[in-house]
């Protein structure tokens, strides 16, 4: 399926303010309301809208630290990936996990309560993944910026 402007303009709209009406959507996008739900519809079932969530605060949630852990591990055979990769998906406070090109092979993203609770997650979970040979953990001291909304 190819997306022309008023799917990306609906895209771009839906990304910022996903709870939006239907009514409110097709007068932001100058489309009639049955034709604007049909798009949205299509761009759900053609898979390019995948869900949609509520993004939480962070700092509220008891979890304001944010930590970018680096993984290197003691091979790259499909079985070692895929034993790390099952395992580092049921550890709660990993938000992302991207296998990297580079120096280390995974990227993960962290969150945890102070660096008390950091060390803990690290103990019991990190320390034990299948392959893990090296670990760098970077705190992240401020977030500049950040977004969800990919560029449509």
């Amino acid at each position: 399926m190819e997306l022309d402007s008023i799917d990306r303009r609906i895209l771009g709209v839906l990304q910022k303010a996903g709870r939006i009406s239907n009514a409110e959507l097709s007068d932001r996008v100058n489309l009639s309301p049955s034709a604007c739900h049909r798009r949205v519809q299509r761009l759900e079932a053609e898979g390019f809208i995948k869900d949609y969530v509520a993004l939480l605060d962070a700092r509220k949630m008891g979890c304001p630290t944010t930590v970018f852990v680096e993984i290197t591990l003691s091979g790259q055979a499909d079985e070692v990936l895929e034993a790390f990769e099952r395992e580092v998906a049921l550890v709660p406070d990993v938000l992302e996990c991207h296998l990297m090109a580079g120096k280390s092979d995974y990227l993960l993203k962290v969150v945890a309560e102070n660096t008390e609770d950091f060390a803990r997650i690290h103990r019991q979970y990190l320390a034990r993944l299948p392959g893990v040979q090296g670990m760098q953990s970077s705190f992240a001291l401020r977030t500049v910026f950040k977004t969800t909304a990919l560029p449509v």
